[in-house]
């Protein structure tokens, strides 16, 4: 069975750091370019960051970078999202996702994902 697990995330205070790990079982999670995606109450899921297989080239969306790290480790067949500086907006369920059915296929922040995770609530607040 394909699946990819979420963990650590939690509350934490404006300014705070967390880094969140999504955890591939059933297949090499290293072959598969692999997204993170957030959504916050109310609002639609958007995509923050991406990291391709072979190359490990990255992406971000604007209003993470500098802030947001996504790096992988393939021994672990885990792919993190380090996350720094949090704010408010960053209140969100965070999802990874990634592409089963292409292998070394493109980092995109908007689509082409089939299997994702069942989410990991990241909270800032003071």
């Amino acid at each position: 069975q394909l699946q990819l697990v979420e963990s650590g995330g939690g509350l934490v205070q404006p300014g705070g750091s967390l880094r969140l790990s999504c955890t591939a079982s059933g297949f090499t999670l290293g072959l598969h370019a692999t997204g993170w995606f957030r959504q916050a109450p109310g609002k639609e899921r958007e995509g923050v960051s991406c990291i391709s297989a072979g190359n490990g080239r990255t992406n971000y969306v604007d209003s993470v970078k500098g802030r947001f790290t996504v790096s992988r480790d393939n021994a672990m067949n885990t792919v993190y999202l380090q996350i720094n500086s949090l704010n408010s907006e960053d209140t969100a369920i965070y999802y990874c996702a990634t592409q089963t059915a292409m292998l070394f296929g493109p980092c995109d922040l908007q689509s082409g994902y089939n299997l994702w995770g069942q989410g990991t609530q990241v909270t800032v607040s003071s």
